[in-house]
């Protein structure tokens, strides 16, 4: 069967920002793209999220279906919780990303996502969050006990309730499925961007950078010098056309 052709450009950047370690990793490689955001202290949150990158990986030129993506999450958070648990938290990590795949000859992304790591997409010059937050304050705001504007500055703001290992024997992923158009840029990220960064400005950003690499050098630029005090991990995938299937 063919399948059209997406022709993918795209651009990466982190950096530890207020921390001296950087327990995010990420994958940024021919049609998948995801950021893992580790956690768990000392070096098990670096270990978790390499370990969730490492499975999703094996995903890279398969152009997967949902299921899948989401069977490699399930692996990723076994493998997660079958490494050594040292003082502290069990080793966990959240994920979220990007998966270029195709549905009855259609190019669509797979969108995964596990905890308050973001997936954005920008068409038409228009910023959305495609991804649900698995967080604490995400359910007050969902709730109606915490005002939107209220959220960023919560106590509980980076209490996760989902994640890859960690606590819990089960996982539960989002795994979605939308359509691709020509002029998407999806950007991926980790919370050291979206704690201190506001989603107008990245949009803002975004727009000034037509270059993947350049907008993604940005974002984290934009990061640090708002004081982030937490690592910050940005992918920016853009897909600027869809050919006809050979």
């Amino acid at each position: 069967m063919t399948r059209p052709l997406i022709e993918l450009r795209w651009g990466s950047a982190t950096s530890a920002g207020g921390r001296s370690t950087n327990e995010d990793s990420l994958l940024a490689q021919d049609d998948v793209f995801v950021v893992a955001d580790g956690m768990g202290g000392h070096d098990a949150g670096e270990v978790a999220s390499a370990t969730a990158v490492e499975v999703l990986r094996s995903l890279v030129g398969r152009r997967p279906g949902a299921d899948e993506v989401r069977d490699a999450l399930v692996e990723a958070n076994a493998r997660i919780r079958a490494l050594p648990a040292g003082p502290g938290r069990r080793p966990g990590t959240t994920v979220t990303g990007v998966v270029l795949s195709s549905h009855e000859s259609t190019p669509c992304w797979i969108v995964l996502n596990v905890g308050d790591s973001r997936t954005y997409r920008m068409v038409g010059a228009v910023l959305e969050q495609v991804t649900r937050d698995h967080s604490e304050v995400a359910e007050l705001v969902a709730d109606g006990l915490v005002r939107p504007d209220d959220a960023p500055y919560h106590p509980w703001r980076h209490v996760v309730t989902r994640a890859l290992g960690g606590g819990s024997a089960d996982v539960e992923p989002d795994v979605d499925i939308i359509a691709v158009s020509p002029g998407d840029r999806m950007v991926v990220c980790s919370d050291g961007l979206t704690d201190i960064v506001p989603d107008a400005r990245i949009e803002a950003d975004l727009k000034a950078e037509p270059d993947p690499q350049a907008a993604a050098d940005r974002l984290v630029a934009t990061a640090l010098a708002a004081g982030a005090t937490d690592n910050v991990t940005v992918l920016v995938v853009d897909a600027p056309a869809v050919l006809p299937a050979s």
